[in-house]
């Protein structure tokens, strides 16, 4: 029974040292509102108290753990994103985030990291059900200060709705200690809580239970809240045909409120009509596509879908990413809360639009997007394929966060000998990052196929050569003389 209370005192040491080695001047924390993401900033004016100290630690709640689906660090007003290791949990509701920066920092000497986090599954419906007429409004739950390791000098919070109608919100009480003002003010569509001011290091269980507030607040909301309820795409190389096909079976989800009553078609065409659609219905999506793509597709589980319409911009360098072929995909119906519609969507694309040589490797890069990009929308589940042509070796990947699992497997086709390696990666609760995929392919990878087809010809022509001068009849008739 020693064993947990040493590790206990270890990780305890471990925290107390890290609150020695910085203080925050000010740390001021945004929620940008929306539906199915929340976008979270966090800006930490930090200063160091002990010399070449080049590890800052921020702490994060368990709740917030859970509903983070992407985090990045970075030093304010650079692009370049910091390293990120997950150090340390003290009991079950705090995570320590050490992030590495790029020096020591002298005594003294300050520094301003910005924390961006997406948050997915964080709101939710209130009231739970609404007539097709009725307005959308959501509920969004967080905790009223900024926990860190270190004593803070001023915080505050800003939470950003989408529009100034917010039905109600939290006023914190008891909070005498920190500040002499209003807890809370509200100017338009921004509710600010703070300024705080001394807050003690507050990345303890003690702080969390005397001392931590909940914050609920309740917003109306102007758009449907979109989820990806399955996403399974499929990315294929054909380097013979220089193409790159991609598939997406997509499950579309409304996850507002669900339709209390009958849906009334004469009543949906009358809000299109009018241009008065209800918040919570879903008649459409624009969806931005890759340039110069062609033979899109666009089914569901009855047939083709023809109320659609593609605009396809001409395909762009590598470099020049700022173009995107448009597509206002109609569903075959429109989409009232708690409703699903599952469709397949795909096209082709140029194959050097995605794919590079690097000389110095001798090794063909690949980028390979994780989805197609559907603004403010989350991807419960997605299962990513990419497959490769036949004789790709040496294959590496590169992500830009983890998957949950990676698998190397074959696929075969028509026309393989051995098989087309397939990588398959397995996500949850995406937003809007991508990955690459790095592979290599010698050249013995693209002479394969038309071995392949010639051997196969050559040896249809050889017994059919053979076949010709191979006498099978039972009896030999017998010449009149």
């Amino acid at each position: 029974m020693a064993r947990p209370s040493i590790v206990l005192a270890v990780l305890l040491s471990a925290l107390s040292a890290a609150c020695q080695s910085f203080e925050n001047t000010a740390i001021v924390r945004t929620v940008e509102l929306g539906g199915s993401l929340v976008h979270v900033t966090t800006t930490y004016a930090a200063k160091a108290l002990e010399p070449d100290t080049s590890v800052y630690t921020i702490a994060l709640g368990d709740a917030e753990i859970e509903k983070t689906s992407w985090l990045d660090v970075k030093i304010k007003g650079q692009q370049q994103a910091l390293e990120i290791s997950h150090s340390i949990a003290v009991g079950s509701d705090i995570h320590l985030l050490d992030v590495a920066l790029p020096k020591p920092l002298a005594v003294n000497s300050t520094v301003n990291l910005v924390l961006e986090t997406v948050q997915t599954h964080a709101t939710w419906p209130w009231p739970e059900t609404a007539a097709q007429k009725d307005e959308q409004a959501l509920k969004y739950r967080t905790d009223l200060f900024v926990i860190s390791p270190y004593a803070t000098h001023v915080q505050r919070t800003k939470i950003k709705a989408q529009s100034p109608r917010i039905l109600s919100y939290t006023t914190p009480e008891d909070l005498s200690a920190f500040t002499d003002a209003e807890t809370v003010t509200k100017s338009g569509a921004t509710l600010t809580y703070g300024h705080y001011n001394n807050v003690p290091p507050s990345a303890n269980e003690v702080f969390f239970a005397k001392t931590q507030k909940s914050l609920l607040i309740h917003y109306n909301h102007d758009y449907p809240l979109l989820e990806i309820s399955k996403l399974k795409r499929s990315a294929e190389v054909s380097h013979w045909g220089a193409n790159l096909n991609i598939q997406d079976e997509m499950v579309l989800h409304n996850a507002g409120p669900a339709l209390k009553g009958h849906f009334s078609r004469l009543e949906h065409q009358s809000q299109t009509f009018y241009k008065r659609a209800a918040p919570h219905v879903i008649p459409g999506l624009t969806l931005h596509l890759p340039a110069g793509i062609s033979n899109t597709y666009f089914y569901d589980l009855i047939g083709n879908v023809s109320t659609s319409r593609l605009r396809v911009a001409p395909s762009t360098q590598k470099s020049q990413r700022n173009l995107f072929s448009v597509l206002e995909m109609r569903p075959r119906y429109p989409l009232l809360g708690g409703w699903n519609y599952s469709f397949t969507l795909g096209w082709d694309a140029p194959l050097a639009d995605s794919v590079s040589f690097d000389k110095a490797t001798n090794k063909y890069l690949l980028e390979v997007p994780i989805m197609t990009l559907i603004p403010d929308a989350v991807v419960d589940e997605a299962e990513l394929q990419v497959i490769l042509p036949e004789g790709a070796t040496d294959i590496e990947f590169f992500v830009p966060f983890p998957a949950i699992s990676n698998t190397l497997s074959t696929h075969t086709t028509y026309l393989d000998t051995v098989g087309r390696p397939a990588l398959t990666l397995n996500y949850r609760d995406l937003t809007d990052r991508h990955a690459q995929s790095i592979f290599a392919m010698p050249l013995t990878a693209h002479l394969r196929k038309p071995c392949v087809v010639a051997a196969a010809f050559l040896s249809l022509f050889a017994f059919a050569l053979v076949a010709r001068r191979i006498d099978l009849t039972i009896e030999q008739k017998v010449k009149k003389t």
